[in-house]
């Protein structure tokens, strides 16, 4: 992976999002934009290009094909369609599914042989599909999972104790959705565990726990709420992603990957679980020691990922 060159397949608002992000903070050396609508992926490449007097770094940012994904580091998969008044969650997979598989053919006819990020929702599922698509190892093929869950945890805890966000460590684990959950028991702040925060600190008690956890859960729903999508916090996720791997980090992070039994739940699926990335994809998933409870929460949220998988793999199957 000798040159850091990204292409971002759609251009809504969550990979422009990226795409802004990256020329922020000069991650890589290349962005090619590549939509559907080619004219919408011309105007954001020059309204981007605008702004390089003033980024951190030389970079090349243009529109293109799939044909530019041969020599791609990473290719970020964000397009995709949203849900219909009337429409079920298997109808909108179905549709999603179609357009990733169709994505990942043409990404792969370029010859691509490089790392394949996915943000569409529901995450967990359409990374699964890309893999199984792509022909890729399970390594190079991940999804953003619950980084920005994560994330959105650490401001949440923050907020409660009044600790800087960088100084809080802790995951958000299983399905990107209603069935996530938090690992409290691995949960520390500046190293110490975060239930002996609890205990030491006047400003947080064990029943706030369950109300930080629904915050987190429904964050994107009051988000959604209130200006329709959600895009700025997934861009820098992605973006904290594409460092790790271009800059060879070993970083761990809580991303979408395959479980072949590193955790006791459902095998041959897609899952958000803490993982070291470096420019080979993933280098390994890293085993959390887990309480009972945590464990249940895993399997639960696992097997609702594996239904529906089952549900688009029929489908799929239908079909051919």
């Amino acid at each position: 992976m000798e040159k850091t060159k990204v292409c971002i397949i759609g251009t809504g608002f969550v990979g422009m999002s990226y795409a802004y992000a990256l020329l922020n903070q000069g991650t890589v050396e290349e962005i090619v934009l590549l939509d559907i609508d080619q004219k919408k992926a011309e105007g954001e490449a020059m309204d981007l290009n605008h702004g390089l007097a003033f980024a951190p770094r030389k970079m090349s940012i243009k529109s293109g094909t799939y044909e530019d994904c041969h020599d791609a580091g990473l290719v970020v998969i964000t397009a995709g369609v949203n849900q219909k008044d009337g429409e079920t969650r298997i109808d909108l997979l179905q549709r999603n599914s179609k357009i990733i598989r169709a994505v990942v053919r043409s990404v792969m006819d370029s010859g691509f042989q490089g790392i394949i990020l996915v943000a569409t929702n529901p995450v967990d599922i359409l990374t699964y599909e890309a893999w199984k698509e792509s022909g890729l190892p399970t390594s190079k093929v991940i999804g953003s999972g619950t980084s920005l869950d994560t994330a959105r945890l650490r401001y949440e805890i923050s907020q409660y104790i009044e600790i800087d966000v960088r100084n809080i460590h802790a995951y958000i684990m299983g399905e990107h959705g209603d069935s996530e959950f938090v690992c409290w028991s691995n949960a520390n702040v500046g190293g110490k565990p975060f239930k002996d925060v609890v205990e030491t600190m006047g400003r947080i008690k064990f029943e706030d726990l369950e109300d930080i956890a629904n915050k987190v859960k429904h964050a994107a729903y009051e988000i959604i709420s209130r200006k329709r999508a959600t895009y700025y916090g997934i861009g820098m996720a992605l973006v904290r992603i594409t460092a790790a791997i271009f800059n060879n980090e070993n970083r761990i992070m809580p991303i979408s990957v395959y479980n072949d039994g590193v955790y006791n739940c459902e095998k041959d699926i897609y899952i958000g679980l803490p993982a070291v990335l470096n420019r080979d994809g993933v280098h390994h998933v890293v085993k959390l020691r887990l309480d009972m409870t945590e464990e249940g929460k895993l399997a639960k949220s696992a097997q609702i990922l594996r239904k529906n998988l089952d549900a688009i793999e029929k489908d799929i199957n239908q079909r051919s």
